[in-house]
């Protein structure tokens, strides 16, 4: 039988947000609503939570999963050397929906893959309850969409609750989310910026940050 934790406009009850991290220090994947879809996942710092999600979605093990952070300070404890350009653009539009790719610090997080590139999706989010949740839960949260692979992202909880109903125990209600796009994803691992998806913020405003006058 799910559990449903019923999200309000003031966001979680301390009661219920200190059980969350509790269910996610125990290995275990939960439902969420987020500022564009609902989201799948549990802490990235459990091999098994992995591969619980590549099985609830169905999605290919060799893909790597995105990661959400409770702010800016814990996604420096888990990337190797960020560039300046890393800073203006969390500076600029966080928490919000937008992903940053970065070089990850080696053995901070599960070495899936043998011969896997070191990097790392990651963004903190808009929402303040699930900022401080991951907070209490020590750890970076994997977030990727809540559905199963290749097919669109859900915004409904009740769609969302149909999908997964028996195959996932925790899930929190937050009804209708915003959808309509999902986050904004820039690669920084290279030389220079680069756009991977254009999401809820457009890339024009990106660029106006880095290639400013």
């Amino acid at each position: 039988m799910a559990r449903i934790f019923k999200l309000t406009n003031s966001g979680l009850k301390a009661d219920e947000e200190e059980c969350l991290a509790r269910i996610l220090g125990q290995e275990q994947v939960l439902i969420f609503p987020t500022e564009t879809y609902y989201g799948l996942g549990g802490l990235g710092c459990f091999p098994s939570v992995y591969q619980k999600i590549f099985e609830l979605k169905g999605r290919s093990a060799s893909q790597q999963l995105p990661f959400c952070a409770a702010d800016t300070d814990m996604v420096l404890e888990f990337t190797d050397r960020p560039p300046a350009a890393f800073f203006s653009l969390a500076k600029a539009f966080w928490p919000g929906p937008l992903t940053l790719v970065l070089p990850a610090r080696k053995g901070h997080l599960p070495e899936m893959f043998p011969g896997q590139v070191q990097t790392m999706a990651v963004r903190v989010p808009s929402p303040d309850w699930l900022r401080e949740l991951i907070k209490k839960a020590g750890a970076l949260l994997i977030s990727t969409s809540a559905n199963l692979s290749g097919q669109p992202p859900l915004a409904s909880f009740d769609e969302v609750y149909r999908l997964f109903s028996g195959r996932v125990e925790f899930f929190i209600d937050g009804g209708e989310t915003p959808g309509e796009q999902p986050s904004t994803i820039i690669d920084l691992t290279g030389p220079e910026p680069v756009g991977l998806r254009e999401g809820k913020i457009p890339f024009s405003e990106i660029w106006s940050i880095l290639f400013a006058d």
